[in-house]
């Protein structure tokens, strides 16, 4: 992986962490950084998840990839926040 994929992995993973953290109610009591450590996480996991479904290239924006590093985020983010209030 080239320097400029890592730092795309963790823009990426930051957008779709923040973002997964604004669709789940209520408030999750985990920090920014283990935020983004999630979403890059998720980022990844969902591009491979994609390319094994076959729908990781497509013409124009991939949403269908994003949705689903999206909502991989969001268990991600439930899990994590889910066990640090136990």
């Amino acid at each position: 992986m080239t320097a400029d994929g890592i730092i795309s992995a963790i823009v990426i993973g930051a957008i779709i962490g923040v973002l997964a953290r604004l669709i789940l109610p209520g408030r999750q009591k985990i920090s920014v950084l283990l935020t983004i450590v999630v979403g890059i996480v998720a980022a990844l996991l969902g591009t491979w998840l994609a390319s094994l479904l076959g729908v990781k290239t497509t013409d124009g924006i991939d949403w269908i990839e994003i949705l689903i590093q999206i909502v991989l985020a969001v268990i991600g983010v439930s899990l994590v926040a889910g066990r640090s209030r136990r």
